[in-house]
């Protein structure tokens, strides 16, 4: 097991190319859900300074918060509504440039002014979902899409059985 992330410099594709399998190694042989998923938001937010990066997991009519890194944030989210509800009800991942142009937007906090929202997909149906938030408008891009959807695909999909 890793213990400290060898963070590389260029790109964010070079990030996300270098920290995946960084982040397989932190999870790798490990059993407990809440101590992965902290690492892998803490492995997040160290490698690209995101405002905000969490896990809301499903639990009866609602998203309920889970591990993250960053200020507080909302603790329950309630099917459809917001970004993260919606991800959950589209069980498609939502890349939201500017989030007070999205309709319904939950405002955990005035400082996120964009978010992707990533469903993590357990048994063909929504288990959680992985929320990011930046400061900065635009921040995400196909990029993030493409290395966060792998992420929940490949790794969390997988530690949450």
């Amino acid at each position: 097991m890793a213990e400290d992330l060898q963070i590389t410099e260029g790109s964010k594709e070079e990030k996300y190319q270098s920290l995946i399998p960084q982040i397989k190694g932190l999870v790798d042989g490990e059993t407990d859900l809440t101590a992965n998923l902290a690492n892998i938001c803490a492995a997040l937010k160290s490698t690209f300074h995101f405002f905000w990066v969490g896990f809301y997991q499903v639990k009866e009519d609602q998203l309920v918060l889970g591990p993250f890194q960053g200020p507080v944030a909302c603790t329950r989210i309630r099917y459809g509504k917001g970004v993260c509800g919606t991800a959950w009800k589209e069980a498609v991942t939502q890349l939201v440039p500017d989030v007070d142009a999205f309709p319904g937007h939950i405002a955990c906090s005035s400082l996120s002014r964009s978010e992707i929202v990533v469903p993590v997909m357990v048994d063909d149906k929504v288990w959680g979902v992985l929320d990011v938030d930046s400061e900065a408008l635009a921040f995400f891009d196909e990029t993030d899409k493409k290395y966060l959807e792998y992420l929940c695909d490949e790794i969390v999909a997988k530690v949450t059985k």
